[in-house]
C-alpha cells in the first residue's frame, strides 16, 4: 500500500478520505510540526507528503525521495515548492487555492479594526490593572466609514476583503498586475494606489517579482498616515524600511500576521503601541483546516491512481 507522511498532528476526519487508499504516518508532535530534518531523515519511504507550514521541498528533499510522487501543501501558498524542479523529477505539487479565503479575509479585518480601534493596545492596558475608569481622548481610533481601502493583489482573498470593507462604508481601490477584458474604473498602478489609500492592505503570492514590493521607496509614496496590512507574505515588505516609516510616522500603523524573517519578530516592532502582530494565524479556522487537508486527501489519492490532481501547481513528468 502507498505511504503518506502528514507533517502535522491533525484530527483523523481531516484524512477519513485516504483511509484504505494509503498508509498514514503522522509526523508532528504536539502543536509542532515536523521540522525539517525530520522530514528529510524519514521521506525515503513515502510516495505522498501532506506538507504543513512551509517546509521547502527542493533538491536536497527530492533526492532522497526516490518514491515520492505528490507534495500536497495545505495552504494557499506555495513559495516553498520548487514547482519546476518537482515536475522533472516527476512529483505533482498542488495546494489549496479556495480553503482559506474567507478565513483570511476576517482575519485581515480583525487585524485592521485591532490597529485602528486600538483594541490589542486596550487588552493589554486592562490586563494590566491600570484601567481606573472612562477617559475621553485616550482611545479614540479612526473611523472606516469614508476611507479608502487600497488592495494590492485581488485575486479570490482580495475580492473577499473588499467585500467586507464595503460593509463598513469603505471605499474599495485595488491594484493586480494581470489586466482585465473589461473596464476597470477601481483599479490603480501601485504608486497611485499607496498614494490614495488611507490603508494599505497586502495580499499577493511571494515570487521573484513581490519580494519587497513595499520597500523605502515605495514607503515614501504612501500617504502620510496610512496603515499597512500584511496577510500576504512576510517577504513582501521589507521589513527594515516598514519599521523606519513606522518609526518616523510615515506610516500611522500596521497589523501584520506575517513577517519577513518569521519566526522571529523585528525588536523594535514589539515595542509600537500602533502595531498589532498576530503569529501567522490568517486562516486558522476549524472549517478552513478541514476543508484544505480533505482537497489535500482528494489531490493525493488522485495521483496515487495515477490521476492529475485538482490543483496543481505544475506538471509532473512521468
Amino acid at each position: 500500500m502507498p505511504k503518506v507522511l502528514v507533517t502535522a498532528v491533525v484530527p483523523s476526519a481531516h484524512l477519513a478520505l485516504l483511509k484504505g487508499v494509503a498508509e498514514i504516518t503522522i509526523g508532528g508532535e504536539g502543536e509542532a510540526l515536523m521540522p525539517r530534518d525530520r522530514m528529510l531523515a524519514a521521506a525515503p519511504g513515502f510516495d505522498a507528503i501532506i506538507n504543513h507550514g512551509e517546509v521547502r521541498v527542493d533538491a536536497e528533499l527530492l533526492d532522497r525521495c526516490p518514491r515520492l510522487r505528490i507534495v500536497a501543501n495545505a495552504a494557499i501558498g506555495y513559495d516553498n515548492l520548487d514547482g519546476s524542479l518537482m515536475a522533472s523529477r516527476g512529483v505533482w505539487g498542488t495546494n489549496a487555492p479556495d480553503a482559506f479565503t474567507d478565513a483570511t479575509a476576517d482575519a485581515t479585518f480583525g487585524l485592521l479594526l485591532g490597529v485602528v480601534r486600538k483594541i490589542a493596545l486596550g487588552d493589554r492596558y486592562v490586563r494590566a490593572g491600570k484601567w481606573t475608569g472612562m477617559r475621553l481622548d485616550a482611545w479614540e481610533g479612526i473611523l472606516l466609514r469614508g476611507r479608502t481601502l487600497g488592495l494590492v493583489g485581488y485575486g479570490k482573498i482580495g475580492q473577499a476583503v473588499a467585500l467586507r470593507a464595503k460593509a463598513f462604508g469603505m471605499r474599495v481601490i485595488y491594484h493586480r498586475a494581470s489586466p482585465s477584458t473589461t473596464p476597470e474604473p477601481d483599479r490603480r498602478d501601485l504608486d497611485t494606489l499607496l498614494a490614495q489609500s488611507d490603508v494599505v492592505s497586502l495580499h499577493v503570492p511571494l515570487t521573484a517579482t513581490t519580494k519587497h514590493l513595499i520597500n523605502a521607496e515605495r514607503l515614501a509614496k504612501i500617504k502620510p498616515g496610512a496603515i499597512l496590512v500584511n496577510m500576504a507574505r512576510g517577504k513582501v515588505v521589507d521589513e527594515e524600511a516598514m519599521v523606519a516609516a513606522l518609526l518616523s510616522g510615515r506610516l500611522g500603523g500596521a497589523g501584520l500576521d506575517v513577517f519577513e524573517h518569521e519566526p522571529k519578530v523585528h525588536d523594535t516592532l514589539k515595542t509600537l503601541d500602533q502595531v498589532v502582530l498576530a503569529p501567522h494565524l490568517g486562516g486558522a479556522t476549524a472549517d478552513s483546516r478541514f476543508d484544505a487537508r480533505t482537497l489535500c486527501c482528494k489531490n493525493v489519492a488522485a495521483v496515487l491512481r495515477g490521476e492529475r490532481p485538482l490543483t496543481p501547481i505544475n506538471e509532473a513528468k512521468r
